[in-house]
């Protein structure tokens, strides 16, 4: 199955378990895709010692998961593109729509 995981909030337990999720997805051999819009472009910054954002991020990025950043949202915080926010577009997003069996949102 394919699928697409919208996140739009930088609330550590809300990304925390949204990314649980994705890798849980990978896990059981699922294509998976992040896309990540408003607040949720600031996940780099997340620091919670309850609830590991690094770690689940790092983990999907290594599993193979796919994330990508909404470009606009970046550059409104003055934040450049990452490895873990890579620069994206809504038509990126809209292809991921599309293409998703499954779209959930966290935010």
């Amino acid at each position: 199955m394919k699928i697409g995981i919208v996140i739009s909030t930088n609330e550590a337990e809300v990304v925390w378990n949204a990314f649980r999720l994705g890798n849980t997805s990978l896990n059981a051999n699922h294509d998976v895709k992040v896309f990540l819009i408003n607040k949720g472009v600031e996940i780099e910054d997340i620091k919670d010692e309850k609830y590991n954002v690094k770690e689940q991020a790092d983990l999907f990025i290594g599993n193979k998961g796919r994330i990508l950043a909404c470009g606009t949202c970046l550059h409104s915080r003055g934040k450049d593109g990452s490895k873990v926010c890579p620069i994206s577009t809504m038509k990126e997003l809209l292809k991921i729509v599309e293409e998703s069996d499954k779209v959930l949102t966290f935010g």
